[in-house]
């Protein structure tokens, strides 16, 4: 048994918000028919280098992006803009407790398959729009995309280096905008089964990235508020607390440049790492005892704080701060991250046998439940694979009815 075993999802989003929404629900067990064109797919499917290699080292037509962001779901191709596929798609709605769809606002009007019409079929119906502005407001049609949404939505006015020191304004290293718009409308989706259980009605959810960005502001949206200060970027320290940030420390053997992250979070740890540093004294002057103190006085503690973590290397440094359980960490390339024993042994890592490649790695899903494990289903590797099962499974469609739209091109 899965957690959502007998939920079946009708997927029409592609590239990654919606993706990664209806992924998380495929994972816990949903079943999941992704809507694809019956020419070109999903866009993430061409969105390389890199593609995964087949066993001759040639590329095939799958991109890595497009693998990352679709395990355990079915593919079905259908042509929405044909009506028989607009009729093939409401047919599909009236078997699905969820639809999720990431068109712009009003396209799915235009095809008969927006939230009014699929309820008017299914009353149960949970339908989720994503987008990038949302259903309401004076930006509504605007195409909304993640990188741009980082700057509207004011992440990138508090990421990257301080200005006065030739830093500028700088995006999350992945579309994390996306991402959280993924999680919350997972959230909201799993909320609304939960209503339609109790009272058989379903409900749309409108999920915006904007939204979404505005709101994993958090404690930096909260400071504005509550201060009218507007923050600016601080590199790679924290608002809200001291010492909190990268440091800079002896150099590796190979000579290049090392860091450590160290992340006290409340006065106690502070007075345990002054011991570590050799500096206890650090700990009692009025100046730092306190993170208030040590926030209003970072300029003079943080120089100090740098000279002492330059004067040893990072596996010194780490290993005597984790023995006093100080808060720090290494800063690892993927390579590095891949490879840790922990990350390796938390099954972060899973191997498919994928038809082209043969043994293939990917991100597994990070949720680890103790009775309903979740489903480790490869990404579906061809486009439309299991049209004609999920057609004859779910609709009882025979082989002559199917053959038709195919010859139609519509599936």
């Amino acid at each position: 048994m899965n957690a959502l075993d007998g939920i079946r999802v009708l997927d029409l989003s592609r590239v990654l918000a919606g993706p990664w929404c209806t992924q998380t629900l495929a994972d816990l067990g949903a079943d999941v028919i992704k809507i694809e064109r019956p020419t070109g797919g999903d866009d993430t499917r061409s969105w390389g280098p890199p593609f995964l290699k087949d066993r001759e080292g040639r590329d095939t037509a799958e991109a890595a992006y497009y693998l990352g962001t679709n395990r355990n779901k079915q593919s079905v191709t259908c042509d929405i803009a044909r009506p028989e596929g607009q009729a093939l798609i409401r047919e599909l709605a009236q078997h699905c407790q969820v639809f999720v769809e990431n068109f712009k606002v009003g396209d799915m009007a235009r095809y008969g398959l927006d939230y009014a019409s699929l309820k008017a079929i299914n009353p149960r119906i949970v339908y989720c729009s994503v987008t990038g502005f949302g259903q309401t407001g004076p930006y509504r049609e605007r195409a909304g995309y993640d990188y741009a949404i980082q700057g509207m939505g004011g992440l990138m006015s508090i990421t990257g280096e301080r200005d006065d020191i030739g830093g500028g304004p700088q995006k999350v290293g992945v579309a994390v905008a996306d991402l959280f718009t993924g999680m919350y409308a997972t959230v909201g989706i799993l909320a609304a089964l939960r209503h339609a259980e109790r009272t058989g009605v379903g409900q749309h959810l409108d999920m915006a990235l904007l939204d979404t960005q505005v709101a994993m502001l958090a404690n930096l949206g909260a400071n504005y508020l509550v201060s009218g200060k507007v923050p600016g970027r601080a590199g790679n320290a924290h608002q809200n607390i001291v010492p909190y940030q990268v440091f800079e420390v002896a150099p590796a053997a190979d000579g290049s440049k090392d860091h450590v992250i160290i992340a006290v979070g409340n006065d106690g740890q502070f007075a345990k790492y002054c011991q570590v540093a050799g500096r206890p004294d650090l700990a009692t002057d009025p100046r730092f005892a306190r993170n208030q103190d040590r926030v209003r006085n970072r300029a003079e503690l943080v120089p100090m704080l740098e000279a002492i973590m330059a004067s040893r290397g990072k596996a010194d440094w780490l290993s005597a701060l984790e023995q006093a359980k100080v808060p720090c960490g290494a800063i690892n390339n993927l390579g590095e991250v891949f490879a840790d024993p922990h990350v390796r042994e938390r099954g972060m890592v899973h191997q498919w046998q994928h038809p082209l490649s043969g043994a293939l790695d990917l991100v597994a899903s990070p949720i680890k439940l103790s009775a309903t494990p979740v489903r480790t289903e490869l990404p579906p590797p061809l486009l439309g694979e299991h049209t004609q099962e999920v057609l004859t499974s779910v609709l009882g469609w025979d082989d002559e009815r199917i053959a038709a739209l195919r010859d139609q091109e519509v599936i």
